[in-house]
């Protein structure tokens, strides 16, 4: 602890309700609990490479940030310094990570807290190996982090999609109609599946559980035969298609696709709903402020306590550190024989399987 006097705040990836939390949780830490300087690092790793950018983060730059969606820092999905995308059309690839840790050393920055995902996490990963003091706070609406219970954003994000489905119930029953509902989650189900349970979807198709065309029109069909004539089909953007479809997946929104489906195969007027980035925006939940500010204060005193190249993490109801070598590469996929699952199953809700 006593060669930290400065420390830096970056936040990368897709942005997500409670990045602001944390900012200002590790902000006020730094600042009440250790007495440090609080650098903040826009736009990711890309603020470093011009540094005079940065700026300054006081207990006054963090006021009021709480209850705000997105990061006061900016953010950026594709600010990756060892494959730096420079020259005409940005069509030359450099490594440029020794500028990187070299202008964070002009900062007076002794060490780095990196908020984000699975990227960004192995970015930090791979400063830390070349010498930077970095340790890590996950970040990621989809919840798909194999090292933590949960992340924060997962929690508002779930909260913004339910209220969706809610509202969609409404005038599927009134029209008497199928509505499929595109959600997030890259590769993983978790806002398909939770949201789905949470707001009464009668058909869930995800990643993690093959499904058929065939079988999600008789799922439809099947409420029909006993008088429920409109079906909510909630889709998560990573759903692995069906054969036939597959070949056209580039063309079309995986949404779009399998509502154009479904109206052919079920013989239904079908609706479709992309919720899009409305999913990443808003205020946090009270669960995603908690948590965030549990985050930012837990980085601050691992940097305290040497713990570098360590990422914090949930684990039941402790907030614990992990190397972070064993964290990047390993998603937390949704288990198909899980409990979760098993619920919603036992509710009658389908998997098109």
């Amino acid at each position: 602890m006593s060669n930290i006097r400065c420390i830096g705040i970056a936040t990368g990836g897709g942005d997500a309700p409670g990045l602001n939390a944390v900012i200002r949780a590790a902000t006020r830490a730094a600042i009440l609990k250790y007495k440090w300087k609080v650098i903040g690092i826009p736009d990711g790793f890309d603020g470093l490479i011009w540094p005079e950018k940065s700026f300054e983060l006081t207990l006054k730059e963090v006021s009021g940030i709480l209850p705000r969606g997105g990061t006061i820092l900016g953010t950026t999905s594709r600010g990756n310094p060892f494959q730096y995308k420079t020259g005409e059309n940005r069509g030359e690839v450099r490594d440029i990570s020794d500028q990187v840790i070299a202008n964070a050393g002009k900062l007076g920055i002794d060490a780095i807290i990196s908020i984000g995902g699975d990227g960004s996490q192995k970015i930090g990963h791979e400063l830390f190996l070349k010498g930077m003091k970095i340790v890590g706070v996950p970040k990621t609406i989809d919840n798909d982090l194999s090292a933590t219970d949960v992340t924060f954003g997962f929690d508002t994000a779930l909260h913004t999609v339910t209220d969706a489905i809610d509202k969609i119930h409404t005038t599927a029953a009134s029209h008497h109609r199928v509505m499929v509902v595109a959600v997030m989650g890259r590769d993983c189900g978790w806002i398909a599946l939770e949201a789905g349970i949470a707001g009464g979807a009668h058909i869930i198709l995800m990643p993690e559980i093959s499904f058929t065309l065939k079988r999600v029109c008789e799922q439809i069909g099947g409420r029909e035969n006993v008088g429920r004539r409109f079906t909510i089909v909630v889709v998560a953007e990573g759903v692995k298609l069906p054969p036939e479809l597959k070949e056209n997946r580039r063309a079309s929104p995986v949404g779009n696709l399998l509502g154009n489906a479904i109206a052919t195969g079920a013989n239904k007027e079908v609706r479709i709903s992309v919720l899009g980035h409305i999913q990443r925006g808003g205020s946090p939940s009270p669960f995603d402020r908690i948590l965030a500010t549990r985050f930012g204060v837990a980085a601050v005193d691992l940097i305290a306590a040497g713990g570098f190249g360590m990422m914090v993490a949930l684990r039941g109801e402790s907030i614990v550190s992990v190397d972070v070598a064993h964290v990047i590469g390993h998603l937390k996929s949704v288990d198909p024989q899980g409990e979760m699952v098993r619920t919603a199953r036992a509710i009658g809700i389908g998997f098109g399987d």
